[in-house]
């Protein structure tokens, strides 16, 4: 008899057969079971095919004075490993991960010990995951502790850890990481916490920063558990000593160290100019890609004369509230370029409405904080449109010494009834040149430049290629405050005097860039229309300069004159008192100024030159004064 024919033998054989197919089966299974757990895998490299969220920011022309920041979810900036504070490299580290360097993305012993020490404390105390692990789970995954999370947390971990250095995955982490209030990654949580850059932060500051990581919302230093952010901001500091980055004595020094953090406020400064912007944004982009590609716009906005202009305007209004005025607004512009260097829309957008019962609406309040005068108010120009009229003479041929004659002139029947309009004063001067009636705003003769000489429709021709959008009726009333129009497109359209005759559209956005830096909008190219001749632009400019033509009108050195500057300037005063401005001028500087109240009450029955003027004056004074300084210095 054979041996292995026996029946010991047979079954041994039998048994050797299904094992092996249990084996068989079993491994099947659990490749089947693995590949059902990774089916849907994300490739590791699509760390480096895909992009963080990240907000469009807006910023001010030098682009160092961010204005806005366009969140959602996710308020991020993304910076480079070299321009993170190493301190504050090594406190996350030390905390975290104190084995980065060394594992390979999953550290075993740290595992071994978490167990160890969860089996002691009969419960979950302490995390073994690695910096890797968190950021894998961070990025693709969710926290829900099942078994083919884990194990994607793990195979993804590892494929990062081969595919990737310690460094960028570090980068990645630390532009990854949630730090409370709404802050993703350490560049972001720095400003907001600090204001100041992740490069800069102090150790104490770097500690803290760290330990907002483990709960950045229950740790948040504007909740009510200050005192348990600041006990972990010691244990950090503990174990920086314990992993050798810094000395027991550099840890006592942090921990004496005050840590102050700004105030939780979002980003939003300039808040009408800034406004604007961002609906233009919107509706180029959409505000969802505004929200997570992370552009950059650099606007034309002087953060310097924005906030010279909103301090003088929020001074004027309470200086100039005997004179029932309670709201103004203002527009710089440089000539050259349009670009608006300052917009006040209010007197103060963060102000509580006046009457504080008065409700929502402009048309309710006499001060409401939010409507921006300077682009949505359609305000009466008072004697601000004359310019336009005469320079339309002018083009036609007429001189400024050219006479009318001021005098009680029925101009028919307008509307209905007989149009048949006084000067300020009440006052006839009699034959007067055109110059003198321009420079001292004289009524009649304007009425009579607007039939006679320019003719209605010419004047509002001249008046929409200059950039008045307002579609103004025809009818002689309209020089002398009829209608309505924006102190946008007023200060704008005065830019033809300005620019010797060429019409330069508005801008508020100077470029756009992406988030590797590519211009993808720029306002440079401009294309500027001549509107007048350089002759009759330098009419206006001379007349309205003209110190000695408007004396007997204004006076003397008058809240329209500004020493040491030649300025151009007209202001405006509508007929029952209810809109006071004054637009003023040189090569360098336009500036626009309206007063009054947004339910249109009436105002004291004063002339705009004395509240507008002086207010105009002292924004003027200084902002030339500015410029100046900014051409000397070469900026």
């Amino acid at each position: 008899m054979k041996l292995n024919s026996s029946p010991f033998w047979r079954i041994i054989k039998n048994l050797f057969s299904l094992f092996l197919v249990i084996f068989f089966v079993l491994m099947i299974g659990g490749i089947v079971l693995f590949a059902n757990y990774i089916y849907d895998f994300p490739r590791p490299e699509k760390f480096s095919e895909s992009q963080f969220a990240e907000p469009t920011r807006i910023y001010d022309r030098t682009g160092s004075i961010l204005l806005y920041s366009m969140i959602n979810e996710e308020n991020r900036t993304l910076v480079l490993l070299e321009d993170i504070s190493p301190l504050l490299q090594q406190a996350i580290i030390a905390t975290e991960d104190k084995n980065f360097y060394s594992h390979r993305g999953i550290d075993i012993p740290s595992i071994i010990r978490a167990i160890s020490t969860d089996l002691k404390m009969r419960a979950p105390v302490q995390g073994a995951s690695t910096i890797t692990q968190q950021l894998i789970r961070s990025y693709f995954l969710s926290n829900d502790k099942t078994l083919r999370r884990k194990t994607k947390e793990i195979v993804l971990t590892m494929g990062l850890e081969k595919k990737y250095s310690k460094e960028q995955i570090l980068e990645w982490y630390l532009n990854q990481i949630p730090l409370g209030s709404n802050f993703y990654g350490v560049e972001t949580a720095s400003q907001g916490y600090f204001n100041k850059s992740a490069k800069e932060v102090s150790l104490s500051e770097a500690a803290t920063l760290a330990a907002l990581i483990k709960a950045p919302s229950a740790l948040s230093p504007y909740s009510e558990n200050l005192s348990g952010l600041l006990a972990r901001k010691d244990y950090v500091l503990s174990r920086m000593v314990e992993e050798g980055y810094i000395s027991l004595v550099e840890k006592e020094e942090a921990q004496e160290e005050e840590v102050i953090f700004n105030d939780p406020i979002l980003f939003n400064k300039a808040t009408h100019f800034t406004l604007e912007v961002k609906k233009k944004l919107e509706e180029k982009y959409g505000l969802s890609y505004l929200q997570r590609e992370g552009l950059k716009v650099y606007t034309s906005l002087d953060w310097t004369l924005q906030q010279q202009a909103q301090e003088i305007m929020e001074s004027a209004i309470e200086e100039n509230k005997n004179y029932h005025i309670y709201n103004g607004a203002l527009v710089a512009i440089e000539p050259k370029t349009g670009q608006i260097l300052s917009m006040v829309g209010s007197k103060n957008y963060f102000a509580e409405s006046y009457p504080s019962d008065c409700g929502s609406t402009p048309s309710q309040c006499l001060f409401n904080p939010e409507f921006n005068v300077a682009t949505l108010g359609k305000r009466h120009p008072g004697s601000a449109l004359k310019p336009f009229v005469y320079a339309t003479a002018f083009q036609k041929g007429f001189s400024d010494d050219h006479i009318v004659v001021d005098e009680v002139t029925d101009f028919g029947i307008w509307g209905g009834e007989r149009y048949i309009p006084k000067n300020y004063d009440n006052f006839f001067r009699g034959p007067v040149t055109l110059r003198s009636a321009l420079a001292q705003s004289l009524n009649v003769p304007a009425v009579k430049v607007f039939v006679n000489l320019a003719g209605i429709e010419d004047s509002l021709t001249t008046m929409r290629q200059s950039g008045i959008t307002s579609n103004l009726p025809a009818v002689p009333s309209i020089v002398l405050g009829g209608g309505e129009i924006k102190l946008i497109d007023l200060a704008s359209a005065y830019g033809v005097f300005a620019t010797k005759g060429l019409r330069v559209p508005p801008v508020d956005i100077i470029k756009i860039e992406d988030r590797e830096n590519n211009i993808i909008y720029s306002s440079y190219s401009a294309d500027y229309k001549r509107v007048l001749s350089r002759e009759t632009a330098q009419t206006i400019t001379s007349i309205l300069s003209d110190e000695d033509a408007r004396a007997p009108m204004f006076g003397y050195n008058s809240n329209l004159y500004i020493p040491g500057y030649d300025v151009a300037v007209k202001t405006g005063t509508t007929q029952k008192y209810i809109d006071f401005w004054s637009i003023g001028y040189n090569e360098d500087l336009i500036v626009g100024l309206w007063m009054g109240n947004n339910n249109q009450e009436p105002m004291a029955h004063i002339p705009s030159v004395v509240p507008a003027g002086k207010t105009w004056n002292r924004f003027t004074q200084y902002a030339l004064q500015y410029l100046d300084k900014q051409k000397s210095s070469g900026e």
